[in-house]
């Protein structure tokens, strides 16, 4: 990494903010994000091995998982097109943008149809920093907002996010299906 002490002083500086918020997810949040926001304000410290796409589909790199598995920090490049399935993420999670733009297509569950709908879009470009969980919002598809390059943004989750069980849902019908994400290895593209 070019400047890899500006990751491990945010990672020293998240898990101040863990140890001292416990669960409250409201303190994680008003301190995690403006530290995520600093972080991808500059762009000189993700190595490359971690910023590398795919032909096939967007990568998730491991860039460091806490020790008790309180949080999780990922780097997820989008080729040009790239997109997600609709998906939830079971625990909150906080994602800075990079580079490049990310488009985030937010749905709920209907309370009275119990079917998936569409509850918004909205567009995230460099430094900006989007926030997900159960209790604010947590179900949602993410594409490359570019046809013609790749798009970098950094995820932190509290928890493994590539262990964690979590859902996809079919646009079509709502159908529900399980699944654990994985990540992607550095050089395997």
């Amino acid at each position: 990494m070019t400047d890899s002490i500006r990751l491990q002083d945010f990672i020293h500086a998240l898990t101040q903010v863990i140890e001292q918020s416990g669960n409250d997810e409201a303190r994680i949040f008003s301190a995690g994000k403006q530290l995520l926001a600093e972080l991808v304000r500059h762009d000189d410290w993700l190595s490359e091995a971690f910023a590398q796409p795919s032909a096939e589909r967007y990568q998730q790199y491991l860039l460091y998982c806490d020790p008790q598995e309180r949080f999780s920090i990922v780097s997820f490049v989008w080729g040009p097109g790239q997109t997600t399935p609709i998906h939830d993420h079971t625990s909150w999670g906080m994602v800075g943008i990079l580079r490049g733009a990310e488009t985030c297509e937010e749905f709920v569950i209907d309370a009275a149809t119990g079917q998936l709908r569409p509850d918004g879009a909205h567009q995230l470009l460099p430094g900006s920093v989007d926030l997900v969980s159960p209790r604010v919002g947590d179900i949602h598809r993410v594409s490359n907002a570019l046809a013609d390059r790749p798009s970098v943004s950094i995820h932190v989750y509290g928890g493994n996010i590539g262990t964690l069980k979590r859902h996809m849902y079919a646009a079509e019908t709502g159908a529900i299906q399980d699944f654990v994400s994985g990540y992607s290895a550095p050089g395997a593209t």
